[in-house]
């Protein structure tokens, strides 16, 4: 994890972005890289932790619905088996478990670090972004685990997965948007953390995350995927990695669309509340 955040670090001497931002940059890359060393730090398998996570949950879900429920699934270039359906699943897991991560841990970003609140030149605009960026780090190891899988299993690797990247920005837009919002909220009103998780656990049942979207009526099926901007994240994820073909630009863009949205509104919001962050601390 330390070598892919001291990776990012060398765009600095690519992109021309003026030098307080590098500077500002460079403190958030030394917080993540701080988070990431601590959260594991004196554990035996250190870091391997949140790949033994992630291929937990995969366990059970498959277990679960593919093997006690028999869902069924098709996906082409793929055998018809529990493993397909288990590599399916994990595609739709990996940035659900990355966004509700590094909200959940986001919320309580401020009210966490009442020293750095205090101190008149911290930046306080990096602290959400630091669990955000951690957490999706992190599942970054299963999207790797997964994309090996996918390729023993159908024996290709397939072009689309140079689209990641944009599909991340769009993940990451929505969870920062969110992030700021709880974090700023949360110093005010500490119920914030309990209700998101009340919030997310209805969230992950109305997305089709261990189901397959053709499970839900017709007559609701685009909602969901047009209101509900996780769910089409994860659809594409799928289209990605295991279809090799983008079968949801539309709904791509729609929450691409409402991402950016929740972000700048997000940061605003957040960027309102902030002067009174160190008098309720």
């Amino acid at each position: 994890m330390r070598g892919f955040v001291r990776y990012a670090g060398r765009l600095r001497r690519i992109l021309p972005v003026d030098e307080r931002l590098w500077v500002k940059f460079d403190l958030l890359r030394t917080l993540v890289r701080r988070d990431l060393e601590a959260r594991y730090k004196g554990s035996v398998l250190g870091n391997l932790w949140p790949l033994l996570n992630q291929l937990s949950q995969l366990l059970i879900y498959t277990y679960v619905f593919s093997i006690v429920l028999k869902v069924k699934l098709t996906l082409k270039s793929l055998p018809e088996n529990n493993f397909t359906f288990g590599l399916w699943l994990f595609a739709g897991l990996l940035p659900w478990i990355a966004f509700t991560g590094g909200l959940m841990q986001s919320a309580n970003s401020v009210v966490a670090q009442p020293n750095l609140v205090k101190k008149v030149v911290f930046p306080l605009a990096l602290l959400p972004l630091v669990p955000i960026l951690s957490t999706f780090i992190e599942s970054s190891f299963g999207l790797m685990a997964l994309i090996f899988f996918v390729a023993l299993s159908s024996h290709t690797l397939h072009t689309t997965l140079a689209l990641l990247p944009l599909v991340w920005l769009t993940q990451l837009l929505l969870t920062a948007g969110f992030g700021y919002l709880a974090a700023g909220l949360t110093v005010f009103l500490r119920d914030i953390p309990q209700t998101l998780g009340v919030i997310l656990n209805i969230w992950f049942y109305v997305t089709p995350l261990v189901y397959p979207a053709s499970n839900i009526p017709e007559q609701w099926r685009s909602w969901i995927f047009w209101l509900n901007p996780i769910a089409a994240i994860a659809e594409v994820y799928r289209d990605l990695i295991l279809v090799g073909e983008v079968k949801h630009w539309g709904e791509w863009g729609v929450a691409s669309i409402v991402a950016s949205v929740l972000f700048f509104s997000g940061f605003l919001v957040y960027k309102r509340l902030r002067p009174a962050f160190a008098d309720v601390l």
